[in-house]
């Protein structure tokens, strides 16, 4: 599969760097760590999943769920739809 623009990495399920949409979307953490060896420099983490988290990782967390909230505004169809990769993301992210 060719590499997403910009990204330098494979950009399939398959290939082991996403998660499928049935078990909450999102890279992975080895999709994480070919991200960071294409792109050096690179600060990307993977989701803050755990209940109670560091102040620091709340403050993520609370920045994902309000950036992903202005996605579900601009694409009303996957915010419709409870399978969509925004909203099992969202989901994954406790939002």
């Amino acid at each position: 599969m060719p590499d997403k623009k910009g990204m330098g990495i494979k950009t399939s399920v398959k290939s082991g760097n996403f998660r499928p949409t049935k078990i909450g979307a999102g890279m992975t953490e080895k999709g994480v760590k070919a991200y960071r060896r294409a792109n050096p420099g690179s600060k990307l983490k993977t989701a803050v999943t755990e209940a109670d988290p560091s102040p620091a990782r709340s403050k993520r967390r609370a920045s994902f769920c309000a950036r992903s909230e202005g996605q579900m505004k601009q694409f009303p169809e996957a915010a419709k739809d409870p399978n969509s990769r925004l909203r099992q993301a969202r989901r994954r992210w406790r939002c």
